[in-house]
């Protein structure tokens, strides 16, 4: 009897949600053409706000091309790629308009152009208008303490949709990595799409970080610690990169700074058909009337880093491995050594970062031998890179690393991270000769600055003379004609 009226339920249950099949995918039918209509409305409204500003003084519609970079008075290489880049569409699209979408209001856009010229050497030679974005806070890292890649892509997009509400341009290049604004800019912005990706938003060698239930600046070791949050974020970020793969598909041109960020981004996004490498532009020449011999004007070493103080960048092991390498210096007798960080400070987290980084150097006695340089000019930069005979870098699976480039042309020895960028393309062999050194742990970097620093000069010339030769494929004019040659395609 139980099991004849168990049924019976169950058939009456199945007959309800079958009544409710109809009138549910009416609903669903209703609404999705609402939305549609809302969504063209917003096109529509977009693509006469794009006709107003397109309209030059002589009637005309002028070319709007757009650059997508929230942080472009910051010194990093990513702002050196944003400049180089508009330099060489001016020079080949004079006619065209030329905006740059920036959260940086507490400068004008004069003040933004003479940092331009300052950190990098670059001096446009038309206009640029300037969009100053309000709502950047709203992709800072420090707004989502959890859910951080998800909160800082939701969050871009609210600050995409103010950027397409003040300008609708014809092109809509982001430069600075933030694919969930694509959608944006060329469903509702009817805009042609182009993509400069320095590192992939989320990567394969994350997820594997997280599989792995290993410590990192992105995985926190309370997670690590806890099987079921490691399972939890896993489907997370492979969600996540679901998506950004979709986001990222709509590029109608994909550009990326490194072999390594090729591979992910090709594993993610899917596009290789429109995806090419171009390499990012360092100033080579600029660094070439560097003599090559060793410049003392005060005995011992130099050692420099050059980053932006970001958390990625892993300064801490610097400064660990160099107060290691002191150690081995009292043991073995080396001569005096200075280690000078020189970056770029975006904003309150990085300067913050940097008093953490001094009070490291306090607790590990080094503070005397470690000195901090932030947003110096391009001149002291390169008084420095002179000086110095080793120049290190330590960030895991850096994309690239443009401060490694202008290192190895200045002359610098360079002694970068096993991983990445500088593994594949940059610290590589030249004509069969040594051009630089990886390490990857605090002992390694420490014992290999010591093996650089024991070397005969003419050991240490030697290997500045390949370094410097090898790195003429990194130039700005490489840049230029492979950036226009990629881009090409949007601008028919």
């Amino acid at each position: 009897m139980a099991t004849t009226k168990g049924g019976w339920c169950l058939c009456e249950l199945l007959r309800f949600f079958y009544s409710l099949f109809l009138p549910g995918l009416t609903v669903c039918g209703i609404l999705c053409i609402c939305l549609f209509i809302i969504l063209w409305g917003i096109r529509l409204l977009v693509r006469r706000k794009k006709e107003s500003v397109a309209t030059s003084k002589n009637g005309k519609n002028q070319l709007v091309i757009a650059f997508f970079h929230p942080y472009c008075n910051a010194g990093g290489g990513g702002e050196r790629v944003l400049w180089c880049a508009l330099r060489a569409l001016q020079k080949k699209y004079p006619e065209a308009i030329y905006v740059v979408y920036t959260g940086d209001v507490n400068v004008s856009g004069q003040q933004i152009l003479e940092g331009a010229f300052r950190r990098f050497n670059i001096r446009l030679t038309h206009p640029v208008k300037f969009v100053f974005l309000r709502k950047r806070y709203l992709v800072e890292d420090s707004l989502y303490p959890h859910f951080t890649l998800l909160g800082q892509s939701l969050g871009s997009i609210f600050l995409g949709w103010e950027a397409l509400m003040q300008c609708v341009p014809d092109v809509y290049i982001d430069s600075m990595g933030y694919a969930f604004t694509l959608p944006l800019f060329k469903y509702l912005g009817g805009c042609r799409i182009g993509s400069y990706v320095h590192y992939p938003t989320i990567s394969t060698d994350m997820l594997s970080v997280v599989k792995n239930q290993n410590v990192g600046f992105n995985n926190a070791a309370f997670i690590t610690r806890n099987p079921f949050l490691s399972k939890v974020k896993l489907i997370y970020y492979y969600l996540f990169a679901f998506i950004y793969g979709l986001v990222g598909s709509c590029s109608d041109v994909v550009m990326v700074n490194s072999s390594w960020t090729l591979n992910h981004i090709l594993s993610l996004w899917k596009v290789g058909n429109c995806t090419n490498i171009v390499y990012p532009p360092c100033d080579v020449q600029t660094f070439l009337d560097i003599p090559l011999h060793e410049k003392k004007t005060t005995p011992g070493h130099l050692l420099v880093s050059i980053g932006q103080f970001r958390p990625e960048k892993n300064h801490p092991l610097q400064i660990k491995a160099f107060a290691k390498l002191l150690n081995k210096k009292v043991a073995a007798s080396l001569p005096s050594l200075k280690l000078v960080l020189i970056g770029g400070c975006r904003n309150q987290d990085d300067e913050l970062r940097v008093n953490q980084l001094r009070k490291l150097s306090e607790d590990l006695g080094v503070q005397e031998d470690v000195e901090f340089k932030i947003n110096i000019p391009f001149d002291e930069l390169k008084t420095y890179l002179s000086e110095a005979t080793i120049g290190l870098h330590t960030m895991w699976n850096e994309h690239f690393g443009i401060g490694i480039v202008e290192c190895m042309a200045a002359g610098t020895i360079i002694l970068a991270h096993n991983s990445g960028g500088p593994k594949l393309d940059i610290v590589v062999p030249h004509e069969g000769e040594i051009t630089g050194f990886l390490a990857e742990s605090e002992e390694g970097y420490a014992e290999t600055m010591a093996h650089i620093l024991s070397m005969s000069e003419e050991k240490r010339l030697q290997i500045r003379s390949s370094a410097r030769a090898s790195v003429s494929r990194f130039s700005d004019q490489e840049f230029e004609l492979a950036f226009l040659s990629s881009v090409e395609s949007l601008f028919k």
